[in-house]
């Protein structure tokens, strides 16, 4: 079984930064893209950012030239920094990752369990 396990959210004042990790860990042959999502109050989930496991990535227009995703296919991490915070990025941040368990199976589409990331006025 594989669990993805999200850290570094919190409540920053808008102007700051945070920088969101997701360490997926288990049975875990390898991992296509990981993408980070997020669902405010009264809102439907929607994607901030993806990563391929080459490296592509694309991002939702309202973060662009603010948040950058990386990961480390070592680790099986994915991280998200976020800079220049504003108070509508308020939200519970979502990673997902496509996760191959062993060589031959069909990636399972797997999610961590959230993290707030809170930003004041």
């Amino acid at each position: 079984q594989v669990q993805l396990v999200e850290s570094g959210g919190g409540l920053v004042q808008a102007g700051g930064s945070l920088r969101l990790s997701c360490a997926a860990s288990g049975r875990i042959f390898s991992i296509d893209a990981m993408g980070w999502y997020r669902q405010a109050p009264g809102k439907q989930r929607e994607l901030v950012a993806a990563i391929t496991s080459g490296g592509h990535t694309n991002y939702v227009d309202s973060v662009k030239g603010r948040f950058t995703i990386s990961r480390d296919n070592a680790k099986n991490t994915a991280y998200l920094q976020m800079s220049s915070l504003k108070p509508e990025d308020t939200a519970v941040y979502y990673c997902n990752a496509d996760v191959t368990e062993k060589l031959g199976l069909i990636p399972l589409e797997c999610w961590g369990q959230g993290t707030q990331v809170t930003v004041s006025s």
